[in-house]
Order: structure tokens, then sequence, then C-alpha cells
């Protein structure tokens, strides 16, 4: 065994470990649901757009799209738009070390605010971005993401706007298709299942109804339905949890979702 598979396969047992430990995963949940209670999401930035993100999960999602070198990545919701400057500078950094070089980054949200637009199309990353204003499960919103990644070899979508059960399901329903094979579909937010109720108490969503539960309900139908991706093929995904496992901290428990 060489030095580099006798480092990774250190780096598995760790995740093992830790990923395995109840009472140091207690602890990270705890700590997570006290900083939730002062936004503490909020206070990360991308190449200077708020990102509203935890930074355990932008580690994450920077080591998939290493991983897999997408050249679509469709996202839902967009805010200030730190998550689709990231995607971005992710796909420009992928290129420069070979990787496809007119990938780019699809981002859907009912309201795209003009100062977020702006700021958007000003920065120089939005060469590789494309938004749409709309509801992303609206038929016509859709039909144009589809026809966005018809040809393209690798999908990867992340799914974090209206975090209701039926929004977050409708969601699955139209885009996880799209996932391509060894791709990734990340569902935001299903922390909200686990978490004390009264950090989403001003919301449409909570406990019994968000994304977590969108997901086990999105997981159990395909494979009762025997539902077909986009491709053609036979539709099937397995929650990763090592990712969860490696980052202990993370507001996507069962959301890291690994086309298989």
């Amino acid at each position: 065994m060489g030095p580099i598979e006798a480092f990774q396969n250190e780096v598995k047992e760790n995740i093992r470990v830790l990923g395995s430990d109840p009472a140091l995963r207690a602890g990270s949940r705890e700590w997570m649901f006290s900083v939730a209670e002062g936004k503490y999401s909020y206070n990360f930035s991308w190449l200077g757009r708020p990102i509203i993100q935890v930074p355990q999960d932008i580690i994450a999602m920077q080591e998939l799209i290493f991983r897999i070198q997408p050249d679509l990545i469709i996202e839902t919701g967009i805010a200030h738009g730190g998550s689709l400057i990231f995607s971005a500078s992710m796909l420009e950094l992928n290129a420069i070390c070979g990787g496809p070089q007119h990938a780019e980054v699809l981002g859907i949200d009912v309201d795209i605010r003009a100062h977020n637009r702006e700021a958007i199309e000003a920065h120089p990353m939005a060469r590789r971005i494309t938004m749409l204003q709309g509801s992303s499960i609206d038929p016509e919103i859709v039909r144009q993401v589809k026809e966005k990644a018809s040809g393209k070899a690798r999908v990867l979508v992340c799914l974090d706007s209206n975090h209701t059960h039926a929004h977050v399901l409708a969601e699955l329903q139209a885009y996880a298709p799209l996932t391509t094979p060894g791709s990734y579909c990340v569902v935001f937010d299903t922390v909200v299942e686990d978490q004390p109720e009264h950090l989403s108490s001003a919301r449409p969503w909570g406990k019994g109804n968000n994304p977590k539960t969108a997901v086990w309900a999105y997981l159990e139908g395909i494979e009762r339905e025997r539902t077909l991706a986009a491709d053609g093929d036979p539709l099937r995904f397995e929650i990763d949890r090592q990712v969860e496992d490696k980052l202990l901290i993370t507001v996507a428990p069962d959301g890291y979702l690994k086309r298989v």
C-alpha cells in the first residue's frame, strides 16, 4: 500500500470513528441548534456575496463539485446569490484544472430581488451563471430547466428554496431525475426535522413538514413506482451518510443523495 492510499484509509477510519460516537454527534447537534438562535449561517460570504450556509456544508459541496466535475449545477433558491457565486467559482477552478470548460450554474428563485440580481450579474463569476425567476415547481420553469439539462454529461442538483414538505417533494420529482449517475441531488435544511420546534415557529415548515420528510417520501416513492431518470435508466438514490459523518455539523442530514 502506497502513502496516498494509506492516508486515504486513515481518513476513512477517522470518519467512521467520529461518526459512530453518539456523544459527539449529540454535542455537534446541540451546538448547531444553539448557534442557529443567532442566525449563524447568515454570517458568511463567498467572494463578496452572502452565502447563508454553514462552513461545513460549503466544504462538502466543494469536495463534491471537484469529484463530480459537473457541466451543469441546478440550484433552487438564490437569495443574495452567494451559493451561485460559490458554485460558479468552483466550476471555474475545475476548468483551470482541466475540467469542463463551459460548465455553468442555473439558479431558480420565485423572487430575484433587483439589488441581488444586479450584484450577481456584476460579479466576475457571472459568465457561468443563468437565472430564472419563477416558482421552481411551475411547469414552465421545470420545462426550461429540463431543456437546459438536456445533453449535459454530469448534472448536480441542489434544492434550497421553500422548505415545506409539499414544495420540496415537488422539486425532487421535477429535478432529482436530472441527476446523472454518480452525481448528487443535495437537499438542504433537512435539519428542520431534528431541531427544536421554536426555531421554525415563524415559518410555514416545521417538524413533520420539511425537506427531510420530503426526502423520505420521495425515496420511498421512486422505489415503489420504479421511477426512471431523465436518461431512461432506473432512478435510484442512496443517502450518503459518510458526508454527514465527516461533517458532524450540517444542515443537510439525510440530504446528500447520491444517484447509484
